[in-house]
């Protein structure tokens, strides 16, 4: 994934974007970058890799680095940005957040015959962010330019633009997969994916970008570039995982949506009878843990942590590229409590099962110190497909989820044929795949969230919202 942070200002504004682009670090673990307008040295920027080590100590010197009172960050999962771009438009900064899945076929298109080129990276890829710039800049306006590299793109591409003169264009995607807010305080306007990013810097909430709409700021006003379009697919995903606790998505707070998600979770469990001596229900840290306060909160079974990740020195568990090494870094972070563990019967509910290999480790840590048995709940539906919009998983096969695999060891690619019926727990496939997966990953019991349970907990119309990795529908 990705996320980005930007400000115009009357007023230096090189602390705000640290900190605001600082806030959107659990979006991503490859790249962080800066870059900012001054009205004496021009555009400047600055990018570090931040695998091993956090934004914030990577760029706690960018003080003395750079100035401005315009700027742009941003934290990124694949390429390094934002880039310097000098154009036909002029000279900017951009940065994205999305996905392109066509990138060849665009190159091939629209750019192999120009008198450009590209810089290439290792293996000879091309960044995703000078594509979509060089796109922009086959038109004569910025709003043209975005909206045809957007209609081109096959995936999602939301950009921010810092122009030379320090105006800030900001474009949510075509059809709203993801968010982009605009706050505002007295000295100007920012743009952020997360809405207490800005709110934590004393920006009040001003707008938010619907689907497609694109917006220039200055510290003293912001103009409308293209009106929004009708259509949106914000993606669902947001509020069961990736997105932080602590921010709206179109209105709808991701901490208080997961009480809702495990509360339902919970009421159905109830009507099953299937709770009966459970001793208490916690959450796999972190983004499980709102699902299972709502779970325990509804069942009347007492909420615990009988394991605490450790997390003042190890970094993120999925940081590595390598599978082996995510799975030995979680298992290192993870803390039992004993007397919470042993002789118990003990509820989890986690945010998703993707692939399920850290899950397995985890259930396995918890029976060798004396579990007598873990259930589990996952807060969303099977994910059946790998997502092709957004890229916040490092998933790059459909067969490497769980589900894929299990129903092709259960009936072969004929079973691929009958997706929904193995989404369901109420059908004989939906029954096997979950007995199959709790004898994979040593489970008591298993049960996913019904999409109908997660769409309600969220509360927006079903038709603006993406499910597509839970029942392939775009």
């Amino acid at each position: 994934m990705g996320g980005f942070f930007g400000v115009t200002s009357k007023r230096d504004c090189m602390v705000d974007v640290f900190f605001g682009t600082d806030y959107h670090s659990h979006l991503g673990t490859r790249r962080g970058g800066m870059a900012a307008y001054d009205s004496e040295i021009g555009l400047q920027r600055e990018i570090h890799n931040i695998e091993n080590s956090p934004f914030r100590t990577k760029f706690e010197n960018i003080f003395d680095e750079m100035r401005g009172t315009s700027a742009i960050g941003c934290i990124s999962d694949s390429d390094p940005q934002p880039l310097l771009i000098r154009s036909s438009l002029g000279t900017f900064a951009i940065c994205i957040i999305g996905i392109i899945n066509n990138a060849a076929e665009l190159l091939e298109k629209y750019l192999s015959s120009s008198s450009g080129h590209f810089d290439a990276m290792t293996g000879g890829a091309v960044n995703s962010t000078e594509l979509v710039a060089a796109l922009i800049s086959l038109k004569p306006s910025f709003t043209e330019g975005i909206k045809f590299a957007q209609d081109v793109i096959d995936g999602t591409a939301s950009i921010l633009i810092l122009r030379d003169g320090g105006s800030i264009i900001a474009a949510r995607d075509k059809l709203g997969r993801l968010p982009i807010l605009v706050g505002k305080d007295p000295d100007g306007y920012c743009v952020s994916f997360e809405s207490f990013a800005y709110r934590k810097l004393g920006y009040d909430f001003e707008k938010e970008l619907g689907p497609g709409e694109i917006v220039e700021l200055s510290p003293d006003k912001m103009e409308q570039l293209a009106a929004p379009g009708k259509e949106m697919r914000i993606c669902a995903f947001l509020w069961s995982y990736y997105g932080y606790s602590t921010s709206n998505y179109e209105g709808v707070n991701v901490e208080t949506m997961r009480y809702r998600n495990g509360s339902s979770m919970a009421e159905r469990d109830m009507a099953s009878g299937v709770l009966e001596g459970i001793d208490y229900v916690g959450g796999v840290p972190d983004s499980g843990t709102p699902h299972a306060i709502g779970f325990a909160n509804r069942s009347g079974i007492p909420f615990a942590r009988p394991f605490i990740k450790y997390t003042p020195t190890w970094p993120r568990s999925f940081m590595s590229a390598k599978q082996t090494d995510r799975n030995r870094v979680a298992k290192m972070k993870q803390i039992p409590v004993h007397e919470l563990i042993k002789d118990k019967n003990l509820l989890f509910v986690d945010d998703s099962i993707v692939r399920g290999t850290q899950l397995k480790e985890t259930v396995d840590f918890l029976y060798d110190h004396g579990a007598k048995s873990v259930h589990m709940r996952s807060a969303c539906p099977p994910i059946m497909y790998g997502c092709k919009y957004l890229n916040f998983s490092r998933a790059t096969s459909d067969m490497e989820l769980i589900a894929r695999r299990v129903i092709m060891e259960l009936e072969g690619e004929e079973g691929f044929n009958h997706i929904e019926e193995y989404s369901s727990p109420d059908t004989e496939r939906g029954k096997n795949l979950r007995k199959a997966i709790c004898d994979k990953l040593h489970f008591a019991s298993l049960e996913f969230q019904s999409l109908d349970g997660i769409v309600k907990a969220i509360g927006l119309p079903p038709c603006k919202l993406c499910t597509y990795c839970w029942n392939g529908k775009e």
